[in-house]
This record gives structure tokens, C-alpha cells and sequence, in this order.
């Protein structure tokens, strides 16, 4: 478990390296974000120490975007209903899903920095959001109703984990919607497009802008 002291550091961390700014496809949000990638890597290295140092958390990513704007515009997708949000990252598609009407939003990560970063983001948008660091990946998951990830199908080993989780999910009847930008391990079978967006998106962590974006189901 992170000391309070580790968090109020981390805290103070993010307040120093980013500034609240409007999400570019979704601007009813706000997220604390960066605007160079460089200098932040290096500071969250030295800031981080023994754990993962890719700032990952300060960047809106394409499919996260895109599954934040399609909560927004179709509410009715999670409405009412209790919601999963896996690898928050920022927090951003979580936030979506309570400002649509989701009835809880359970948002896990296994990055240690999300602890800090997904309340402060939540917070910025008047929304109360804690994360859970927990790997769910594989593991069966009781009273949820919907799934959510955004680009998480951008290296083969978690890609290929991720979907066949996926597709068991939505074989007991959960609504599985991933954001994804065409990575090169994303699926292209057994899926249904929803939605499609050009996503503006950092030179920094991407080759192009806008990025054309999907929304998928998952099928069983």
C-alpha cells in the first residue's frame, strides 16, 4: 500500500507537471495533462524510482477519447448500469460513464500512479472516482453489467489476454466496448463498430493527428 506521504508527493507531482485543460474530442471533460513528453518522462522516472515510469496517465490516448465521447453522446449505454473500467489510465472513460448515468463505476489499473492521478482528474469534473489497483485480466468479475478499455490492444501479449477475457466476458452477457485506433494487434474479427471518430491526439505519443478512432463491441 502507497504511504500518504507517497501520494501527497505524487499529488504535488501532477499539480507541477500538468495543467487542467478541456479533453480535445470530449470537452465536457477536463484532465490534468502535459504538453511535452520528454521533460515529464524524465521527472516521473526520477519521481517513480522502482515502479513504471511511463507517464501514460498524462496523455487523452485516441481510444480512450473515442469511448468517452461515444458514453457521452449514446448514455444510455450505461445508464443505470454498473460499469468496469479497465486500465483507467486517467480516469477519463470512467468519468464519462458517471457523467452518462452509470450506476458505479469500478476503475482499476495497475499502475501505481493512478491512485493520485484518477481522484484529481475526477475531481476536476465535480465526480468522486477511487481506483482500485488490481489485475482483473482472466478473472472472473460478479454484478458487472459493462466493460470498458480504451487502446489496450497495442502489444501482442496483452492484446491477445485481453481479448479472450473479452470475449468470455461477453459470452455471460456483459457489454464489452474497447476504444482502438487500428494498433497493430487489434482485432479484426469477431467485433461490431459502433462508432468511428478522428481523434485529435499529441504528436508527442502518436505518429499522425487526427487519428481515426473506433469504437468496438466485442462478440462472443
Amino acid at each position: 500500500m502507497t504511504s500518504a506521504d507517497q501520494l501527497a508527493s505524487w499529488r504535488d507531482f501532477v499539480r507541477g507537471q500538468t495543467a487542467p485543460a478541456p479533453v480535445a474530442l470530449v470537452p465536457e471533460i477536463s484532465l490534468y495533462q502535459a504538453t511535452a513528453l520528454t521533460p515529464l518522462w524524465h521527472a516521473t522516472s526520477a519521481q517513480l524510482e522502482r515502479y513504471d515510469a511511463s507517464p501514460f496517465w498524462a496523455f487523452p490516448w485516441a481510444g480512450g477519447q473515442a469511448l468517452a465521447r461515444h458514453l457521452l453522446d449514446h448514455p444510455a449505454l450505461v445508464r443505470g448500469r454498473r460499469v468496469l473500467d479497465f486500465a483507467t489510465g486517467s480516469g477519463l472513460v470512467g468519468i464519462a460513464a458517471l457523467l452518462a448515468g452509470a450506476a458505479t463505476v469500478d476503475s482499476t489499473d495497475v499502475a501505481p500512479f493512478c491512485e493520485v492521478v484518477v481522484p484529481m482528474n475526477a475531481s476536476l469534473n465535480r465526480l468522486t472516482l477511487t481506483p482500485r489497483l488490481v489485475d482483473l485480466l482472466g478473472q472472473p468479475i460478479d454484478g458487472v453489467e459493462v466493460v470498458l478499455a480504451g487502446d489496450v490492444f497495442y502489444e501482442k501479449p496483452l492484446a491477445e489476454r485481453s481479448l479472450a477475457w473479452f470475449r468470455t466476458l461477453a459470452s455471460q452477457g456483459v457489454t464489452v466496448l474497447v476504444g482502438d485506433p487500428g494498433r497493430l494487434y487489434s482485432p479484426r474479427v469477431g467485433v461490431a463498430d459502433q462508432a468511428c471518430f478522428e481523434v485529435p491526439v499529441s504528436l508527442e505519443i502518436e505518429e499522425r493527428t487526427p487519428m481515426r478512432t473506433w469504437v468496438l463491441q466485442i462478440l462472443p
